[in-house]
């Protein structure tokens, strides 16, 4: 080769390592193998030095270094020098960075979570005064009511945590005893490949902790929102708002970011491991994180779920991690956050509702439901687009087609439309398009169940399908059919009933069906809380939002009590207690019904143990506890390396051969995907009530399973405070099933501690096993 040949190559050679596209991943070492934050940074900037050849290129390739809860670090890396660190034996996995989504005054006299009586939760704990809420989100408006420090004693002197102090936000003026923590993390969101470009120009965005578009806001409100008297939302009705823990601190950790072209905000997991590894090392007692991540799931610690990685050094550390169980319901199988060390939350509507009367010109009356506060609307002209037309036109009562439709149509007009669309978004565009086109109101006819919104005082109402054939029915019986609609009232107690929202995500798990997901429920439609002034649905600082995004901020606060109250319990001891204590129906003692296309009773698939009982859950009697060994044997039990969870726990650590059965994992619920014939499960339990309890067993055995415990009665004493049990299931079915559902209860006549069985024959499966 000659020498202008070999230039020639070196050129090539440095072209195409230029040319290689760098992407953020993040190189998971698990634990911590340095007790110095700094020096674990150091081992991580040596690492990468050592794969990309000067200390200046790991620098400028250094995104984050997590060096609190865990070790690990953000760089961005090409595709070879990710098999190279992966190569490494002290990598646990390299994560390619990805995004997750985001997903009242009433809530909590729903929840009957109130200071009424002088020995409640609420009362015990001083309302939470000495517990810190993290919030993993997407920032905070600090000037909200929600967060005045009114009353509060001096922070608590075990805050390590500070005030970021960036654009439009002067950390030393804007926190106080109450918001005491804001911090913003978005290296991993502008260091990724498709958003290398972000600005705030494109994006408006306030690049600090201060929260753009609402979500992070009414999220901290709800868990941990001061008493704000007089709050309302377009005039439906006034009343106190205030957070499920309204004393607690709360610290802020923005990691989910407004995009413009998406119209909404997106989390780099990056950003929010490093959240999660800020909170961890700034002192918070419970972690809020309404995000979660669409199917498919991956393996919570070996892959893709940053998530789960974080969460789970938290929860070894004390700190309870309650997250959003996901809006992709009813379909089943869609639960997201499903690691057992998180607490998993679904939504469900509360005792309120929003009727809104729609008078036909036959005079029969019609209720929608609706967020109208404009005038009375007398008798108008009322149209379902069809039937023939000009050889140029179009006709459409299908609700994504009405902008096809000609103006005089619509003109001056109420709209019927039919919409298959389980999106919120579906009726305020609807709205818009009759807006545009000169019409006077929308009536959507839609699946029951889904949230409702504003649309800026036009009347858009929702209405099911069967009430929306009868007004499409009363339209064809006369040439002149109008309507006349009223304002939106609000109604509350019975008889509204509590269901399971239709949008929460439903379980089984579909990485780990024998993990019950959801965990719990609680309220997550149409809850009031504090916003952001460039919320959409922003009104005298409150808006309402529908969401699991929602729900699991209600149980945030109720978990930040029980912390305060226990402040020994681990996070699966805290979790147990409001499973096991829940309603499986609502407050008032009627069936919890599941919305969605075919209405059913709720089943654990729906709402885990049920809805959240706060005062119950204070005082459980029994809890079925875990810590960092049960959830080893977790690991064992669904495949991950000794290596792997080696460095995980940083202790040696080997599987036990056969492994463990992932059924005797000691939650409070018992699932199994594939009976084939009779199992035999192992749970203990700890006695947190009186000394001298005794729990006798009462079983509601699923259909067509037998269900025997052993032994039936358990006994303890001062020297007794855990005790195990044996569960022998039998099923008699001969073919494959769907689940069935039942409980076991351990009763001592003042404590009832109940967990859910699911059970689901498989037949087919073992005989393809023994063929």
């Amino acid at each position: 080769m000659t020498k202008i040949s070999i230039i020639v190559a070196i050129y090539l050679m440095l072209a195409l390592n230029i040319a290689a596209e760098t992407k953020v991943h993040i190189v998971y070492l698990g634990e911590r193998q340095h007790d110095h934050p700094d020096s674990v940074t150091e081992s991580h900037h040596q690492m990468l030095w050592s794969i990309l050849g000067s200390k200046e290129a790991a620098h400028d390739s250094m995104v984050y270094s997590y060096r609190h809860g865990f070790s690990a670090f953000a760089a961005k890396l090409t595709d070879s020098q990710v098999i190279q660190l992966s190569e490494l034996p002290e990598v646990v996995h390299v994560i390619r960075d990805r995004f997750y989504e985001l997903q009242t005054t009433r809530t909590w006299d729903y929840l009957k979570h109130t200071t009424r009586h002088p020995k409640n939760l609420l009362n015990q704990t001083n309302m939470g005064d000495k517990v810190i809420i993290g919030v993993v989100d997407s920032g905070i408006w600090p000037e909200s009511e929600s967060f005045s420090d009114k009353g509060l004693g001096p922070i608590p002197k075990r805050w390590k945590g500070s005030c970021d102090s960036k654009q439009s936000f002067n950390g030393s003026t804007v926190c106080n005893r109450k918001l005491i923590g804001a911090k913003y993390f978005i290296s991993g969101l502008i260091n990724g490949a498709d958003e290398s470009n972000w600005n705030t120009t494109e994006n408006p965005e306030y690049i600090s902790p201060r929260d753009f578009n609402g979500h992070g806001t009414h999220v901290a409100a709800t868990a941990a929102g001061s008493f704000v008297s007089d709050a309302s939302y377009l005039a439906l009705g006034r009343g106190t708002a205030r957070g499920g823990a309204p004393r607690a601190r709360v610290a802020m950790y923005k990691a989910c970011w407004h995009l413009a072209s998406i119209g909404t905000a997106t989390c780099s997991a990056a950003d929010m491991l490093k959240a999660i590894d800020e909170a961890i090392h700034d002192g918070v007692d419970v972690l809020s994180i309404s995000t979660s991540f669409p199917i498919p799931l991956f393996p919570e610690v070996d892959a893709q779920d940053a998530m789960a990685v974080g969460a789970f050094h938290a929860v070894a550390k004390g700190i309870p991690v309650v997250c959003s169980g996901g809006n992709a319901g009813p379909a089943s199988q869609t639960v997201t956050n499903t690691a057992p060390w998180i607490i998993t939350v679904a939504a469900t509507t509360q005792d309120r509702s929003f009727p809104t009367l729609i008078t036909l010109g036959n005079n029969i009356t019609i209720v929608g439901q609706a967020l109208y506060q404009g005038p009375d609307m007398d008798f108008t002209g009322l149209v379902y687009p069809e039937g023939p037309g000009a050889s140029n036109e179009t006709f459409s009562g299908v609700c994504e087609d009405l902008a096809k439709n000609p103006a005089r149509i619509i003109k001056e007009k109420i709209v019927l439309c039919f919409t298959k669309s389980t999106d919120y978004g579906t009726l305020i565009q609807a709205a818009s398009d009759v807006f545009n086109l000169d019409g006077y109101g929308v009536i959507v006819a839609r699946n029951p169940g889904y949230q409702l919104n504003p649309c800026d005082g036009f009347p858009c109402l929702a209405v099911d399908y069967e009430l929306g054939t009868d007004i499409l029915f009363y339209i064809r019986s006369t040439r002149s059919p109008v309507a006349k609609i009223q304002p939106t009232r609000t109604l509350v107690g019975l008889p509204v009933a509590t269901k399971v929202a239709t949008f929460s995500s439903r379980g089984p798990s579909s990485i780990s069906p024998a993990i019950l997901k959801p965990d719990i429920a609680a309220p997550g439609v149409n809850i009031l809380a504090a916003t952001s002034p460039n919320d959409t649905f922003y009104d005298r600082g409150f808006s309402m939002k529908s969401g699991t995004s929602m729900s699991t901020p209600v149980v945030a606060g109720i978990v930040a009590l029980l912390k305060s109250l226990h402040p020994h319990w681990s996070p699966a001891a805290i979790r147990s207690a409001i499973v096991t204590t829940a309603w499986r129906t609502d407050p008032s003692g009627e069936p919890i019904f599941a919305d969605g296309s075919n209405r059913k009773l709720a089943d654990p698939f729906d709402y885990g143990g049920g809805v959240v009982n706060s005062e119950k859950a204070a005082k459980p009697g029994l809890v079925y506890d875990m810590g960092v060994n049960d959830y080893v044997l977790y690991l064992c039990s669904v495949g991950y390396t000794d290596s792997s969870i080696t460095r995980l726990v940083r202790k040696k650590t080997v599987c036990g051969n056969p492994k463990p059965s992932v059924l005797d994992l000691n939650l409070p619920s018992i699932t199994i995907p594939n009976l084939a014939k009779e199992v035999t499960i192992t749970r203990t339990v700890t006695n947190v009530g009186p000394v001298g309890s005794v729990y006798k067993a009462v079983i509601e055995a699923p259909m067509g399973v037998n269900v025997t415990v052993t032994p039936s009665t358990l006994v303890f004493n001062a020297k007794t405070r855990k005790l195990s049990f044996k569960v022998r299931v039998v099923t008699n079915h001969r073919v494959n099933t769907g689940y069935y559902f039942g409980s076991l209860t351990w009763t001592d006549s003042v404590h009832n501690v109940v967990i859910p069985l699911s059970v689901r024959t498989q037949i087919l499966q073992r005989y393809y096993d023994e063929n």
